[in-house]
Formats: structure tokens, C-alpha cells, sequence
């Protein structure tokens, strides 16, 4: 109960379920695009923040799958 209270808890309207897929997969085709600027040579953001990202990802892509799936347990 309480967990399906945080998960479809409404921010403007929406879930935040949705949100956290949002951001999980912003922070995927970010992790992403980190290893293709550097890969062509372009160098903004340098190669170590993409596995910083890429746990970070994880961590997000974890937490946003737990609550959807505990939300019915």
C-alpha cells in the first residue's frame, strides 16, 4: 500500500512512475552520448563521467523498476 501510494504519487497531474522513466531514459541517451562525442574526438565531457553515468543509470533504472513492480505486491 505504501508503495503504491509513492509510485502513483501525482506531480502535475502525472505519476511518479512516469517521471522516473523520464529520467532513467534521459540519463541512459546521456551515458550514451558521452562514449559517442569522446569516440569522434570531441572531448566536453571527458570518458570517466560516462561510467559515473553509467551507475548512476543503473541505480535510477533499478529504483524506477522496483516501484513498478512492487507497487502490486
Amino acid at each position: 500500500m505504501v508503495l503504491e501510494n509513492i509510485t502513483y504519487f501525482q506531480i502535475l497531474g502525472k505519476p511518479l512512475i512516469m517521471y522516473g522513466g523520464i529520467l532513467t531514459l534521459l540519463l541512459l541517451l546521456f551515458t550514451a552520448s558521452i562514449a559517442i562525442l569522446n569516440k569522434k574526438g570531441i572531448h566536453t565531457i571527458p570518458f570517466q563521467w560516462h561510467q559515473r553515468m553509467a551507475i548512476t543509470t543503473i541505480i535510477f533504472a533499478l529504483i524506477h523498476g522496483m516501484l513498478g513492480v512492487l507497487a502490486y505486491f
